[in-house]
């Protein structure tokens, strides 16, 4: 029964692929009512922790170097916010509200796991895009850069961080792009087969989200 449960294949991946549907619609509509707002936005840590968990579980080489990717990723998005945040150097002044969970060093532990999640999904689709390896850590950081274009507006109204100041810095995207261009690099570098049927609809899914908070 376990064995079936943990299975990877064609029908747990359909099971997984409406639940994460089901998981940011109700996010979407939760989030869009007064009444429920508060309580949806407390469950954004665990919404991330479930979305890792589907993710990631459905990678087909859960080789050494793919756990590898998965801890110096978390680690290296983690410590990066750190800096971050203590500095105002890397990507402007800015500071993290309750939303996002326990926070160690006033960075959210959960900042980490975004950071792998959303690194390894558009990396997968960079993947789709060019068999160059430059432009596909391009590719990438593009794509990074666009989700956080997304992300920036809904994180502000729903205080998972907050700007000093009264707009987004220019040096946010910049800094972005060129960590994520590095993240990407060892993406690329690390040999793991990256084949997961459903990281690309996570993809679609988390930008028609984040697109979808925006409109309402």
């Amino acid at each position: 029964m376990l064995k079936q449960l943990l299975s990877t294949g064609k029908r747990n991946q359909r099971i997984a692929f409406i639940l994460l549907i089901a998981m940011h619609t109700a996010g979407i509509l939760g989030l869009f009512f007064e009444e429920s707002r508060a309580i949806f936005q407390s469950l954004t840590p665990f919404n991330l922790l479930l979305t890792a968990a589907i993710i990631f579980h459905f990678e087909v080489d859960k080789s050494t170097k793919y756990f590898i990717f998965i801890i110096f990723t978390f680690l290296f998005g983690f410590f990066i916010e750190v800096a971050g945040v203590k500095t105002g150097a890397i990507f402007g002044e800015y500071t993290y509200g309750p939303t996002l969970g326990f926070k160690l060093f006033d960075v959210p532990l959960i900042i980490g796991l975004n950071w792998a999640i959303l690194i390894y999904i558009t990396g997968i689709a960079s993947n789709k895009l060019s068999s160059n390896f430059w432009v596909r850590c391009i590719y990438g950081a593009i794509m990074m850069v666009f989700i956080d274009v997304l992300i920036e507006p809904v994180a502000i109204r729903l205080d998972f961080w907050q700007w000093v100041g009264s707009s987004i810095p220019t040096q946010n995207y910049l800094s972005w792009f060129l960590i994520a261009f590095l993240l990407h690099i060892v993406f690329q570098e690390l040999d793991f087969s990256k084949n997961n049927p459903l990281a690309i609809k996570l993809l679609i899914i988390e930008m028609a989200f984040f697109v979808s908070l925006n409109l309402i």
